[in-house]
Formats: structure tokens, C-alpha cells, sequence
């Protein structure tokens, strides 16, 4: 099986792992705020609807039914960032791509194409796959005596371009999701504090006394949804930079390795 049928498959199961991550997140944070945060004993009196929060968890059951959205959002954020986290370090390979690289330039530079692609093979990961492909080309077009010189570079480097573009969209499958959760995460806080103000404020609007229970409802609203909105926004901002870094990283590694392939062809040939 070739890379690219591997990573068709790979692609869709990621694809039902990212639908299923959001409707995962959607059902725990309802159970969450219902179940846990909902219990009677989290409030004064057992009374849910109108029992002053004994607890932390009473405090964020008032901040409304925004609050399990927030919760399944900080839920897909966490998800999202573990699987990034496995399937980058996967992507990696067992050694560094500095060490890797030179090794392979090693061997080619004894002209030892093959233990080159054994390399390629114990390695693993997105750069080696890159690597054996080239290589594979490599060893192909050497052979061919029909083809020019220009010729056979030219098909290194189509098989390399080529290699990488397989390869990347795996890197960077799901961090939409992380950036989409980045700019709703503080949305969704904030919907959720306008309802809690407007809460507020009908408690102080009313004549004579204010209903203090009604105010601090509102008030608790407003800031616990402000709470969990800013959490998983900077949540997903930070791991968003840091993965996206990592990959121009590994991408950079697949640019220098290319490079490194087609300069030791153009000193073997000349």
C-alpha cells in the first residue's frame, strides 16, 4: 500500500473522529451541568432553582444553559490538542529530523541509495515518507538511461513535491477545529454574559427592593460564561501557535531533506 492510499484511509478516520469528538463534547457537557453540577446538593435547601450554590459547582450550574456549550467547546479543545499531540509525535519519527537528515545524506554521499531507504523505513513518520519516496525515485530514474539528466531531476522533484503534498494535509487536519474554537469559545462566553447582565439588571429594575437572588443569578451568569469562554479560547490559541509552528518546522525538514536528495543526484551525475 502506497502513501497516498494510506492516508486516504487515515483521512477519513480522522474525519469520523473529529464528528464524533464535537457530538462526544456536546453530550458530556450536557451530562456535566444536568447530572453533576445540577445535583440538589450543590444548593441550599436542595432547591436547584432557587437555593443559594453551596459549592463551586452550584456557582457554574447558574451560569445558564450557555454553560455545557462552553464546557463541550474547552472538552473539543482538550480532544483535538491530545490527538495533535500523538499523531505529530508519530509524524516525527524516532529520531530527531536533524539527525535523521544527515544520516541519510551520509549514506547517500557513499552512494549507499538503498541503506538509505532502510533508514527511511526504521525512521518512520511524515519526513520519512517524503525521504523513501524520493529516494525510490531516485534509484528509479539512476537507472534509466533513456531519460536526460534534467529529465531525472525533474521527476526527483515532481516525486517529492508530491510526497510533501500528501503529507502535510495530514499535519494540519484538525486545527481548524482548534482555531474555530479559539474565536467561538470567547463568543459563546460572551452571549452568555449579555444574558446574565440583562438578568442583572431586570433584578435591579424592579420596584422597591431588588431581588438579590435574581441579581446574584445574573451576575454569576454573566462572569462564569466570561470564565469558561476566555479558558478555552487560550487554550486553543496557545496549542493552535504551537502546533503550527511545529509543523513549518517538520515542513522545513521535508524542504531541506528534498534539497539534499537533489543536490547529491546533481554531484553523482556531473
Amino acid at each position: 500500500m502506497n502513501n497516498k492510499s494510506k492516508n486516504s484511509g487515515a483521512s477519513a478516520l480522522m474525519d469520523y473522529f473529529s464528528g464524533g469528538s464535537i457530538l462526544f463534547a456536546l453530550i458530556v457537557g450536557f451530562l456535566i451541568y444536568f447530572f453533576w453540577m445540577g445535583q440538589p446538593g450543590n444548593f441550599e435547601n436542595n432547591d436547584v432553582i432557587k437555593g443559594h450554590p453551596k459549592n463551586i459547582l452550584g456557582i457554574i450550574h447558574r451560569g445558564g444553559l450557555i454553560v455545557p456549550l462552553l464546557i463541550a467547546v474547552n472538552i473539543i479543545v482538550i480532544t483535538i490538542v491530545i490527538e495533535r499531540f500523538i499523531t505529530l509525535m508519530a509524524a516525527s519519527g524516532k529520531e530527531s529530523s536533524s539527525s535523521f537528515i544527515r544520516r541519510v545524506r551520509d549514506l547517500l554521499s557513499s552512494n549507499r541509495v538503498s541503506d538509505a531507504i532502510a533508514a527511511c523505513d526504521t525512521q518512520k513518520g511524515s519526513l520519512a515518507n517524503v525521504v523513501r519516496s524520493g529516494l525510490t525515485r531516485y534509484q528509479m530514474v539512476v537507472k534509466d538511461e533513456k531519460m536526460s539528466r534534467d529529465d531525472k531531476k525533474a521527476a526527483i522533484e515532481k516525486e517529492l513535491e508530491e510526497s510533501t503534498g500528501i503529507e502535510l494535509p495530514m499535519l494540519s487536519k484538525n486545527l481548524v477545529i482548534i482555531s474555530t474554537c479559539a474565536s467561538i469559545g470567547t463568543l459563546i462566553g460572551l452571549i452568555g454574559t449579555v444574558f446574565g447582565m440583562i438578568r442583572a439588571f431586570a433584578a435591579l429594575a424592579n420596584t422597591g427592593a431588588p431581588d438579590t437572588a435574581a441579581l446574584a443569578t445574573g451576575i454569576s451568569e454573566a462572569l462564569v460564561n466570561t470564565a469558561f469562554g476566555i479558558i478555552a479560547s487560550t487554550l486553543a490559541i496557545i496549542f493552535y501557535n504551537y502546533f503550527s509552528n511545529r509543523i513549518d518546522s517538520m515542513t522545513y525538514s521535508m524542504d531541506e531533506a528534498g534539497y539534499s536528495i537533489v543536490s547529491e543526484f546533481q554531484s553523482q551525475a556531473s
